[in-house]
């Protein structure tokens, strides 16, 4: 059973800003200085034990807020705390605490086997020995990496450059992963391990996990909170479904009919396209899928079905057109 979260703040951001200098040419031997505000005023606390979801469209201010939380990056205004420690002033101290993997930018050295990375970040950590076999024999058998440790980094696929880095990242037992999109580049049967891996890091070790990501399969398999950013600013912090609810989100059911037939009559789904006997039916994201399938299966001449989740940034699309609605309305 999973140790249920200490809900003293493991991870503390009060009013965090981040604000960058850039310099834009505007003439022969002019620049223009402007300010911009990459983080603006985000406040959250995530619990000891919890994995949450930390999502937004490119240029929301992802990468940046977890870059302030592993010390890469100072703040430029508020109050950051990563287990009582200030990232940016005891960036040392606290790399012994946390794991990171950043997307595609690799912590593995580039020319080597995977195995001497691994060599290596046992000496950088100052692991002991018995405890360092057992976590790397763990963590090859769980991602799969037995046949990749002695190929060289830059051999390997992206696929599977990202399990070699999740590996690196947990080699040293940190208390909190900070995971930037851990299955990209996976096939499906690889993303079901990996997910696997991470619900058992949570359950069994009480790992904290702060994971971005574009798949929402992700944060529907593994997070019980999301929390979602965009210009900077915390638009929704609550649970997936909730989430859907604000933005009126629909995921989309693709069915192919034996033959071809009248539209699908499956509320509250909706027929939304129609191609020979393929058709293409929208529902609301909150809703179950399983229900849907069952009915179509039982009523309909199914040969195959896929579901397709709703892509983040048309949710948060909609969510500021409800909120500039709302404003409108409020002045008027």
């Amino acid at each position: 059973m999973k140790p249920e979260p200490v809900m003293d703040p493991f991870i503390e951001l009060d009013r965090v800003e981040k604000v960058f200098d850039v310099r834009k040419k505007t003439g022969f031997l002019k620049r223009e200085r402007r300010q911009v505000r990459a983080v603006d005023s985000i406040s959250f606390t995530v619990a000891r034990g919890e994995m949450v979801g930390y999502i937004g469209p490119n240029g929301a201010g992802k990468s940046t807020t977890i870059k302030m939380l592993t010390g890469i990056l100072t703040p430029s205004g508020g109050r950051l705390r990563v287990a009582g420690i200030d990232p940016s002033r005891e960036r040392t101290r606290l790399a012994h605490r946390i794991g990171v993997v950043f997307g595609q930018r690799t912590t593995l050295w580039w020319d080597l086997p995977l195995i001497d990375s691994y060599k290596l970040m046992h000496r950088m950590y100052r692991i002991p020995d018995g405890r360092y076999r057992e976590n790397l024999d763990r963590l090859v058998e769980h991602l799969d990496l037995g046949a990749l440790l002695d190929v060289p980094v830059r051999q390997l696929s992206l696929g599977q450059r990202m399990r070699g880095d999740i590996a690196a990242a947990l080699l040293h037992d940190p208390e909190v992963l900070y995971l930037d999109e851990p299955t990209i580049g996976l096939d499906v049967i690889s993303k079901a391990k990996v997910r696997e891996f991470l619900r058992e890091l949570n359950t069994e070790r009480a790992t904290t996990v702060l994971l971005t990501t574009h798949d929402l399969q992700d944060i529907e398999q593994l997070c019980s909170r999301v929390m979602v950013i965009d210009h900077g600013r915390m638009m929704y912090d609550g649970p997936l479904a909730g989430l859907h609810e604000v933005g009126e989100s629909e995921r989309t059911l693709v069915v192919d009919l034996e033959r071809e037939l009248p539209p699908i009559e499956a509320g509250p789904a909706r027929v939304v396209k129609v191609e020979g006997p393929r058709q293409w039916l929208a529902f609301p994201a909150a809703e179950s899928a399983a229900v849907l399938v069952a009915r179509i299966a039982a009523e309909y001449p199914l040969v195959d079905l896929s579901v397709r989740e709703p892509d983040i940034e048309a949710v948060i699309a909609k969510m500021y057109a409800e909120q500039a609605e709302r404003a409108e309305r409020a002045v008027s």
